[in-house]
């Protein structure tokens, strides 16, 4: 084993198969520790507990993440270690695992201790510690992020292989973008907030950090599971990273509504993020963001301010001496607010998530910079209020809208700082968004200086809960249907022809115009389609809503397999256009706009 080991999941598993020891590995992490002379990573170093623990770790069969490093930001319990929050006066011995702890530690982990945080997880740049402040592992001038600082420096120094962090208002985003890593927020609910001192507890969520997508999304799909202990836990269909669809519909903020508060390179490095995304075949529409914004600042400036106040119980009045100065300031005017101020909030934020839910109709995600620009050092001693709101601006809204994200490090910056960008979807998307970010993930993993591994090959098969379906008209991605086959949780596996056996009918009525797909006896030709996995328990909902004469039978794909997909009555296509010709529905619509471009939205829209 050397020096420069790659601590991701498949270095790791890969040098275990030669030989090596976890308590080697985890001495190396220690070292690397050590070697940064940075003492604000962690607030406990547990490393004898470490190092005895990877001595005795057993067999490795059945253990996914077996000797895997990680640390855990300190508002999370880990039996047998204190959590301090950050807050000195708070701090106490966890006497059991925080949920998700405990289930990463029955995959074989290994824990090194106990991240640094801003005071009470309440702040986005990383500083707000009584403890030594860990430094940016990129820039020593920049702010490492918050309140998840410790955990995503950890990363990206390459000390651990992943971490957890907390994401109420971007915790577990502005840190990974801060710092050249990948920040998971997972659908709120996804992952067990057991064990986890709640900061806003309606709003908060445990998040991942690691140096890829990869990585991060399988040390999620590792720990979430419904929780019956935990009143926000909820039960997530278990969807796996899957391609992309080869229509992806991408809303982005439209030139006056982009905020990069005068950072020409963060500007440009977000374009050059988005013509990458066109060269992959994704459709990228601007939308007008100011209702996100005002979605955003309901967060600090309304009654959820509220909700930290009331997570600190009587600490606030009886002890204000024990919090962070910034802190007590920021958490103290939830003082003022009333049960009326409350409800009014959420009428507010009611009308708003209406308006943002017809902003992204017919869209499949959401891609924004992650953080407007970076924020300084200096700048946060000079005002630590407004450049922390700076950093919310992307990250402030998500949770109350009830969305997932992932912040992806896209390359560095004309200026060599780090480029990231956020794909922001609907509860459940969390697979797709990461499936989406590997489309974009580049440049450096973290401070490291180890090479980017290429992304590896998505599977494109229904997992055991769900039914393939072949389509091929407007149910296809980026068609008019297609929202209903998102909306029942489905999603794409693969572009694909059918078996050279069969004809095309463009159907009489519409909108949207719809086709017919026959088999024939003899002659026919293939026809270009595509294959979604859809539950199984939303399959009947998706067949109440197909209209005669269409219906669900076999499709024989040009492989030989076959497929429930979409065909058609005889009877139907005796009066129908043969369009089989144009090779599938997409071939057939790109004529008729040639030929008639103002009646082709309806059909394709």
């Amino acid at each position: 084993m050397t020096d420069d080991l790659p601590f991701t999941l498949p270095a790791l598993r890969a040098a275990y198969d030669a030989g090596a020891r976890p308590e080697e590995v985890i001495a190396l992490a220690y070292a690397r520790l050590d070697a940064t002379g940075d003492t604000g990573i962690l607030i406990h170093d547990a490393r004898d507990v470490a190092l005895a623990a990877a001595a005795a770790l057993g067999p490795r069969e059945g253990r996914p993440l077996w000797g895997i490093p990680f640390v855990v930001k300190d508002n999370i319990d880990v039996a047998g270690m204190p959590t301090t929050a950050a807050c000195p006066d708070f701090a106490y011995m966890a006497e059991s695992d925080a949920f998700v702890v405990a289930r990463l530690l029955a995959a074989g982990a290994i824990c090194l201790g106990k991240a640094n945080l801003d005071q009470f997880a309440t702040g986005l740049v990383g500083v707000r510690s009584p403890y030594p402040v860990p430094l940016n592992a990129l820039d020593p001038e920049i702010v490492p992020g918050g309140s998840s600082s410790g955990s995503a420096v950890a990363v990206a120094q390459g000390i651990a292989t992943f971490s957890l962090g907390t994401d109420t208002a971007g915790s577990g985003r502005v840190p990974a973008a801060l710092n050249g890593i990948v920040g998971l927020k997972p659908t709120l609910g996804a992952l067990s907030s057991g064990g986890m001192v709640p900061a806003c507890r309606t709003l908060d969520t445990i998040s991942v950090f690691a140096l890829t997508v990869a990585d991060a999304f399988e040390v999620f799909a590792l720990t979430r599971t419904e929780d019956p202990a935990d009143a926000y836990s909820r039960a997530l269909p278990a969807r796996g990273l899957a391609p992309v669809p080869p229509r992806l519909r991408i809303a982005v903020p439209t030139r006056d509504t982009l905020v990069t508060d005068g950072d020409a390179e963060q500007a440009a490095s977000f374009e050059a993020t988005l013509a990458r995304l066109r060269t992959t075949g994704a459709d990228v529409v601007e939308r007008n963001f100011e209702p996100f914004y005002e979605v955003a600042r309901l967060l600090y400036e309304g009654a959820w301010i509220a909700e930290r106040t009331a997570a600190l119980g009587a600490r606030l009045t009886e002890k204000p001496e024990t919090l962070h100065p910034v802190t007590r300031q920021i958490i103290s005017s939830g003082l003022g607010l009333s049960a009326v101020d409350a409800f009014r909030g959420q009428y507010r934020l009611a009308a708003l998530r209406k308006t943002c839910t017809e902003l992204m109709a017919g869209i499949d995600m959401l891609c924004v910079p992650t953080i407007p620009r970076l924020v300084t050092v200096a700048e946060i001693t000079a005002d630590p209020i407004g450049p922390n709101s700076l950093l919310g601006t992307y990250t402030n809204f998500v949770n109350l809208l009830d969305m997932s994200g992932i912040a992806v490090p896209c390359g560095p910056r004309g200026d060599g700082r780090p480029g990231s960008v956020t794909f922001l979807g609907r509860a459940g998307a969390d697979a797709l968004l990461a499936s989406a970010a590997m489309l974009v993930e580049d440049g450096p993993m973290g401070a490291t200086g180890w090479e980017r591994p290429a992304a590896p090959a998505l599977p494109g098969g229904a997992g055991p809960d769900e039914l393939a379906i072949f389509v091929c008209g407007a149910h296809m991605s980026g068609m008019a249907l297609n929202g209903e086959l998102v909306s029942l949780g489905g999603r794409f596996l693969k572009s694909c022809l059918t078996a050279p056996c069969y004809s095309l009918y463009a159907l009489a009525g519409g909108p949207p115009q719809r086709p017919g797909l026959s088999r024939q006896s003899g002659g026919g030709r293939s026809i270009a389609g595509e294959v979604w996995a859809l539950p199984t328990e939303a399959v009947g909902t998706f067949l109440a809503g197909i209209p005669a004469p269409l219906g669900l039978g076999t499709v024989v794909l040009s492989d030989g397999s076959e497929e429930v997909g979409f065909i058609c009555e005889g009877i139907a296509v005796e009066t129908a256009r043969d369009v089989s010709e144009f090779g599938g529905w997409r071939g057939y619509l790109a004529q008729a706009a040639a030929q008639a471009p103002e009646i082709a939205p309806s059909a394709a829209s």
